[in-house]
């Protein structure tokens, strides 16, 4: 469950991502297509072409099946998509480290669907990336932003096929395999599949407010066995762990009585699997909540608003935004009883280069007793200002010749 809302003040950068070439674009089709400004005739009237937007975007509805491999791909009629990785890592070292990488696609609403041109920016991809990394104090992160196309800004439809120019999710047969390259981190994992898809909520229906339109469609995979290399400042290391894996597509997400979320993604040592979260209201309280639980045997319990409990503990204060969070909670998920501590207190990820939000990320233990039943992560959202659901008018056109000439497509 990770999507952080594109809020109006986000439309200047968002514009430029999508009315200019930006670096990757030019590189990838060499040149901008000319289009001759007309010259008027003392005879004739100038006219205004005509724009034509697109239709609203698709809703999700309670009675749908997913249907695999169809389902890992991407569902480009909706608002946003995201395919999110969270994991522990092992150095060969004995160093233990919290990892991340996040792909979302976002269909912005105003499209001149009658632009002919290959730069029509019918969908745009998001990617983030991070390293919590305790021992030197410090969260390697970085984040790109592009229109799709041209081959190499996409999000496939027909699997998981996620690709930013060089950094790229996907899915080969039982394992996903995922590369991102900056110039101070990188790793190049391997994620085993050990279980089937868990679907959430009511056969991946997963509700998240009390209207039905505040939904999505969402599943996760949960305990993949992780192997690969990652490297920091150059040196190259190996290491082993385990990962979660989330696919979340909406159009509706929150209603406007919501501020944020407090969500968990655990990897139990048994065997099984926790996802739950809570929506923050307005008033500060709990306006939705939910999750899902999955036993060592492999049966599943769909996790209701009165099931789920998260009570906030110590908090932190972000020395760069001044943003306060709760990083360790008690949480009550149906008959789990668990506390949460995090590998290190500042995980916190600046994103408003490219999805305008500040929010928290991070690896954590959880506990029962005193004693570790597993370990995931902790995502904390809305807490610096509530976050906003992107509305029709959230990438409003602006006149193009007012707009920067590019946008990067790295921002770390």
């Amino acid at each position: 469950m990770y999507w952080h809302r594109m809020r109006p003040g986000l439309a200047a950068m968002l514009r430029g991502a999508i009315y200019t070439l930006g670096a990757l674009g030019a590189t990838a089709s060499g040149a901008a297509e000319p289009v001759p400004a007309p010259t008027p005739s003392p005879t004739t009237t100038e006219t205004t072409p005509t724009t034509i937007r697109r239709p609203p975007p698709a809703q999700i509805v309670a009675d749908y099946t997913l249907t695999f491999p169809r389902d890992h791909g991407s569902h480009p009629d909706f608002r946003t998509e995201w395919w999110y990785v969270t994991g522990w890592l092992d150095t060969a070292a004995g160093e233990t480290l919290g990892f991340q990488v996040t792909f979302f696609r976002t269909r912005p609403d105003a499209v001149d669907v009658a632009n002919p041109s290959r730069f029509t920016p019918g969908q745009l991809v998001i990617a983030h990336a991070a390293i919590s990394d305790p021992r030197h104090g410090r969260l390697w992160k970085a984040q790109r932003v592009a229109r799709a196309g041209f081959g190499i800004v996409a999000a496939d439809e027909s699997d998981t096929q996620a690709r930013l120019d060089d950094w790229h999710l996907q899915r080969q047969g039982e394992r996903y395999e995922t590369r991102i390259a900056t110039g101070d981190f990188g790793f190049e994992l391997v994620l085993a599949r050990t279980q089937p898809p868990m679907l959430n909520g009511r056969a991946g229906f997963s509700q998240k407010g009390p209207q039905p339109q505040s939904a999505s469609r969402y599943y996760s995979v949960p305990q993949l066995q992780v192997s690969g290399e990652i490297l920091r400042q150059g040196r190259r290391e190996t290491v082993r762990g385990s990962a979660w894996l989330d696919h979340e597509w909406s159009s509706a997400y929150l209603d406007a009585d919501a501020t944020g979320w407090d969500w968990i993604g655990i990897n139990l040592d048994d065997g099984g699997a926790l996802m739950a979260f809570r929506i923050r209201g307005r008033d500060g309280g709990t306006h939705w909540a939910g999750g899902t639980l999955r036993r060592a045997d492999g049966t599943q319990q769909i996790l209701h608003p009165e099931d789920v409990a998260f009570t906030p503990g110590r908090r932190w204060r972000s020395p760069r935004t001044g943003v306060e969070y709760p990083v360790e909670f008690a949480v009550r998920a149906g008959p789990l009883q668990l506390q949460l501590a995090p590998l290190m207190d500042d995980q916190e990820s600046d994103t408003r280069g490219t999805t305008g939000a500040i929010y928290w990320e991070g690896a954590m233990e959880a506990r029962q007793s005193g004693r570790r039943i597993g370990r995931g992560y902790l995502e904390l959202t809305g807490y610096g200002a509530p976050l906003e659901l992107p509305g029709a008018d959230s990438a409003a056109a602006a006149d193009p010749a007012s707009l920067p000439a590019s946008l990067p497509t790295s921002l770390k």
